[in-house]
């Protein structure tokens, strides 16, 4: 069986333990999900009980407005952007 560098460096330490932990406790946290079970299944009651929500009407008129300032937002980096470029074409033009 191949151990890692590590695990060496552990196992021959003249203090062992320190810097990671050992096989044994990686392996059983490996296949113990309940912890990951249960953050999942508390998140999910959370969201459900403790936030507030937006309206439908009141998501809906904010998803709007995400959407027209991210198209007025990506007109105008358009717009800098071929200004820009005309005006580095123009420079190389001028001292070539």
């Amino acid at each position: 069986m191949f151990t890692g560098l590590a695990q060496l460096v552990e196992h021959w330490s003249p203090k062992p333990g320190v810097g990671s932990s050992s096989l044994s406790t990686r392996a059983k946290n490996k296949y113990n999900m309940t912890g990951i079970v249960k953050y999942v299944r508390e998140s999910f009651e959370e969201l459900r009980s403790h936030v507030s929500w937006p309206s439908f009407n009141e998501g809906l008129n904010l998803t709007v407005l995400v959407a027209v300032f991210s198209v007025i937002f990506s007109l105008i980096i358009w717009g800098l952007d071929s200004v820009f470029s005309r005006i580095i074409k123009e420079f190389f033009n001028i001292i070539s």
